[in-house]
């Protein structure tokens, strides 16, 4: 019935946001990591990941569509649903799929959602300052926020196809600009994915709360991968940014536990992962 009270007698206590926020500024590094099912759930949770992102990353990896657009919010219930029962010390996180926080009330009734029946503990969206009004709005709610800058893959189409974002200086500027506004509006994570080293410096730097990255170089307070992709199954062509983990290891979970050492001692990510 208490199972957080009893938690807090664990060798390895649950990670929660004041958690977060201590590694950064102790300089810990966070080793974050995308999961679908209680199976691999439990066993990133073994390999000691800090914080398990339930991504509608899914769309392609699980359901084999080429964005991410088609999930819907019942599609992140589901799988937040079987990874929260895999897991007992990560933080777990959901996305809030395309379309799905347009409007006020419908992002706070599908946040909602995604806690209540999805047991999640943390929503995150993508967009920058268009997003601001609906961070206030969750926040003053106590629901806790992760912010999505850089490549947003839900705007794929806007921008595009997959590209860096941030190379030019009033860009990765914007960018920042954005952050520190999300930051201030009761983000409490903000996620940047395929930005150069400069710009992930910058952000990281400028920020009180923790930055996660996925291809934002080495300098950011933490780093994410799809599963998938570090385990080497991945569908179509390999981001830049992954590494194949898998290729030196004998079984998922010491590819996962090599994943995260690198993640903690800076072996990961090494120069050939990273933007400029």
């Amino acid at each position: 019935m208490y199972t957080q009270l009893e938690q807090r007698g664990m060798t390895q206590p649950p990670i929660n946001i004041s958690t977060l926020q201590n590694m950064k500024h102790k300089n810990q590094p966070i080793a974050c990591i995308t999961a679908y099912d209680a199976s691999y759930a439990a066993l990133v949770d073994e390999a000691g990941i800090d914080l398990v992102l339930v991504g509608d990353s899914l769309g392609m990896v699980i359901q084999g569509h080429d964005t991410t657009i088609p999930v819907t919010v019942d599609d992140i219930i589901y799988h937040s649903k079987a990874v929260s029962r895999g897991l007992h010390r990560a933080f777990l996180v959901a996305d809030m799929p395309f379309m799905s926080y347009t409007k006020l009330s419908m992002a706070l009734d599908n946040a909602v959602r995604l806690m209540q029946e999805g047991g999640v503990m943390m929503v995150k969206l993508e967009g920058g300052d268009d997003q601001v009004e609906i961070v206030e709005h969750l926040a003053r709610h106590d629901i806790p926020v992760c912010a999505h800058l850089g490549l947003k893959p839900q705007s794929v189409h806007k921008l595009g196809g997959f590209k860096v974002q941030g190379r030019e200086p009033d860009k990765a500027q914007e960018m920042l600009v954005s952050a520190k506004r999300l930051q201030d509006a009761g983000a409490d994570i903000v996620l940047l994915e395929c930005v150069p080293n400069e710009a992930g410096k910058l952000i990281t730097e400028a920020l009180e709360v923790p930055v996660i990255g996925i291809g934002a170089g080495p300098d950011v307070d933490g780093q994410i991968l799809v599963l998938y992709d570090l385990l080497g199954i991945t569908l179509g062509r390999t981001p830049k940014f992954v590494k194949n983990f898998q290729a030196d290891c004998n079984s998922p979970l010491a590819a996962v536990q090599s994943y995260v050492n690198e993640v903690k001692d800076g072996g990961y990510p090494e120069p050939e992962h990273c933007f400029s």
